[in-house]
Parts: C-alpha cells; sequence; structure tokens
C-alpha cells in the first residue's frame, strides 16, 4: 500500500510556495466547533516546497524568505488548492504569505 503522508513531487516556480494546511479546528466556548467555511481569518500551513525565487529585470533572482519546514500564515482565498492522496496541499506566490509563525 502506498504511503499518502509523503511530500508531493511539487517543484513550485519561480516565487511560488507549496503549503501543507493544517487543520486548525477552533471550539467556542461553549464547546461547538467552528468549521473553516464560519471563520474569517488567516489559515496556518506548513512549507514543504519552495521555488527558486522571483527573476528580476536583472536576471538575477531574488532570495526566498520562507524555506521548507516553517509553519506560515496564509489567506484563506488565496493561492490554488491541490490534492495528492489524502492531503490539501496551496500553491501559492511568496507575497500572498502573511507571515511565519515562530515557536
Amino acid at each position: 500500500m502506498p504511503d499518502t503522508q509523503t511530500k508531493p513531487k511539487i517543484k513550485p516556480l519561480g516565487d511560488r510556495v507549496v503549503l501543507e494546511v493544517l487543520d486548525d479546528t477552533e471550539q467556542s466556548a461553549g464547546g461547538i466547533y467552528i468549521p473553516d467555511t464560519a471563520r474569517e481569518k488567516p489559515i496556518k500551513g506548513k512549507v514543504v516546497a519552495v521555488g527558486p525565487g522571483k527573476t528580476l529585470e536583472s536576471g538575477q533572482r531574488e532570495a526566498m524568505s520562507v524555506k521548507e519546514g516553517e509553519t506560515v500564515l496564509f489567506a484563506k482565498y488565496g493561492g490554488t488548492e491541490v490534492k495528492f492522496g489524502n492531503q490539501e496541499y496551496k500553491i501559492l506566490s511568496e507575497k500572498d504569505i502573511l507571515g511565519i509563525v515562530e515557536d
């Protein structure tokens, strides 16, 4: 049986990043679980692949600000959703990442 939790074989181009969407279920004070569709706050994701960076007019590459393994916040409606096995991923531009979560 193949392992569905392995890293997807996606190599992002330019300044794009592949994120594993992290489940961030919330529970209200009364014990009711609030679904993702009812929340309008940023979503967390783990960076699983990073592109080489944006090509500048000079032909050089701009270094990426994020790296594999980091947890980041991104806008709920940003990027493109893709699915590999049972895992959902987002592919988005680095500019759509709101910040890096530091532990």
